[in-house]
């Protein structure tokens, strides 16, 4: 078994544009889903919004991001990041996030998403947000 951490950037209305730049300056493939995609909107603004967005390229580079909900406190630099952390077995997430949740702030409880089987946000007592999700091939 295997995971991986990656950097997990925080945005307002701005993760479809910083994606698409950062593929310019790094090759790759990009995979953007939508609220609207995960039907996950809560109001027709957010249709378009980035609920789950990456670039990945055969040179190792990989960063993922998404537009935090106009109802969620986000300021630029107070929580820029989220640390991910994917792997392909759907059993090891679990007992990672079984571990994490002890004594922290669930953000968004762990289930499927349109983008994965499994999927979770918590936020440690330390105050690092924590995204663990369950890797799936996407085409570009």
């Amino acid at each position: 078994m295997a995971i991986t951490t990656t950097t997990h950037l925080n945005f307002r209305s701005q993760a479809r544009d910083a994606l698409s730049y950062y593929q310019s300056v790094f090759g790759g493939e990009i995979s953007l889903f939508t609220y609207e995609q995960a039907q996950r909107v809560k109001s027709p603004a957010e249709n378009e919004l980035i609920t789950w967005g990456q670039v990945l390229s055969d040179a190792g580079f990989h960063v993922m991001a998404y537009d935090v909900q106009p109802e969620r406190d986000w300021a630029p630099g107070r929580i820029p990041f989220f640390v991910s952390v994917r792997g392909k077995v759907a059993a090891e997430i679990q007992g990672y996030w079984d571990k994490l949740v002890e004594g922290s702030t669930i953000v968004e409880p762990i289930g499927p998403a349109g983008w994965s089987p499994l999927y979770g946000m918590v936020k440690d007592r330390f105050g690092v947000t924590w995204v663990l999700d369950v890797e799936v091939a996407y085409a570009g």
